[in-house]
């Protein structure tokens, strides 16, 4: 029995990937070289460093995996009945409610049992 294992990818896709992380560190490495220049201009350097890696990263057989999971996570997200804001409301209420009736029992329990101790101890 012969088993055809699916290639997806190759030595370019490698390359690929190889090249994004390097860009990454090389981005990161500059942001803190260049500590003199305005953070404004470290970020948008970080930030196109980062565009360019990613963009390499997505020519890739795994990068279009990726994008393909992602395209379906949101579409995932889309289906989903989110609640309305007086349900956020009152269900934010409730454990605030549940919180604090625990922290009283926890205090009053605390207490209850340092003067347990202290009757014994004297």
């Amino acid at each position: 029995m012969s088993e055809r294992m699916e290639q997806t990818g190759g030595g370019l896709d490698t390359v690929k990937l190889s090249a994004a992380v390097a860009l990454l560190i090389a981005g990161v490495m500059g942001f803190y070289y260049f500590a003199a220049e305005s953070m404004l201009v470290r970020v948008l350097g970080l930030l196109g460093v980062v565009a360019v890696a990613v963009f390499i990263a997505m020519t890739t057989a795994k990068g279009r995996q990726l994008a393909g999971f992602l395209g379906n996570a949101r579409t995932e997200v889309r289906k989903m009945v989110w609640p309305t804001r007086v349900e956020t409301t009152q269900t934010t209420l409730i454990v605030l409610g549940v919180v604090i009736l625990v922290g009283i029992f926890l205090w009053l329990l605390d207490s209850l049992l340092g003067w347990i101790i202290r009757q014994f101890i004297g």
